[in-house]
């Protein structure tokens, strides 16, 4: 294949072009911001567990404490009853059984107020626990917030950056061509990325190999419109007064 010594050169743009693109994809990729989202993130979730099982402990405490206040408003309500039968009452045998029943009902009274302050006392702690992760999540939601707004801000200037040099590749490929662009995106899949290289010194800068021998004098006789390979990488050599040949 045949190109002319400008084409060739325009390679050299392209694969510093390519190699740019490359560094800037990685450098999106690899903003700090992303690890630390994740493992702030990786914290939110173990905290909705945590949340879960508050919230759920919480709930369980407040289904109690409406069961003992629904015991106690029973209670009273039969203390109310009995009181106001033994004031109406003018049999002594009902006066002394109600009074017996109104002893058990005030000692089951209580106990179950004792009960019923207990368990508010722990409602009040699961409640607090509650708030406390509540708290914790909403201050680790705004760290989350602060570093996406660093990482966004980031993202603008790559993504400009990635935008300019998508637009140089377009106009670099349009003004080589279809054949050679064609070629030098066959030995950029072959190469790993390193598809065209500057002989510079006898020297593929792509491979850093020095070409002596046979090889060297191929190149030495190819004409300049000749498209040549380094020997030991694949690349497109492309020649230029820096070759040394």
């Amino acid at each position: 294949m045949k190109a002319s010594p400008t084409e060739q050169k325009e390679l050299l743009r392209l694969q510093a072009l390519d190699i740019k693109l490359q560094q800037v994809e990685h450098q999106a990729k690899a903003l700090p911001q992303h690890a630390e989202l994740a493992e702030l993130g990786r914290g939110l979730d173990a905290s909705k567990t945590v949340l879960t099982g508050r919230v759920g402990e919480v709930e369980d405490a407040q289904i109690e404490l409406r069961r003992i206040e629904s015991d106690v408003e029973v209670v009273e309500k039969r203390i109310a009853r009995d009181t106001e039968r033994a004031q109406h009452t003018s049999s002594m045998k009902d006066v002394h059984a109600l009074e017996s029943e109104l002893t058990a009902l005030g000692a089951r009274l209580a106990a179950l107020e004792e009960i019923e302050l207990a368990v508010m006392e722990r409602l009040e702690e699961k409640e607090a626990a509650v708030a406390e992760t509540e708290s914790e999540r909403a201050d680790v939601a705004g760290r989350v917030a602060g570093i996406e707004a660093d990482r966004d801000a980031l993202l603008v200037d790559l993504n400009r950056q990635l935008g300019e040099l998508a637009r140089d590749r377009v106009a670099i490929v349009s003004a080589i061509g279809e054949d050679l662009s064609g070629l030098y995106e066959k030995r950029r899949v072959a190469g790993r990325g390193n598809a065209a290289s500057l002989l510079r010194a006898r020297t593929c800068s792509g491979c850093t190999m020095t070409l002596t021998g046979n090889d060297l004098e191929e190149v030495r006789a190819a004409p300049a419109d000749d498209i040549v390979f380094c020997p030991d990488c694949g690349a497109i050599l492309v020649r230029t007064e820096e070759s040394g040949i």
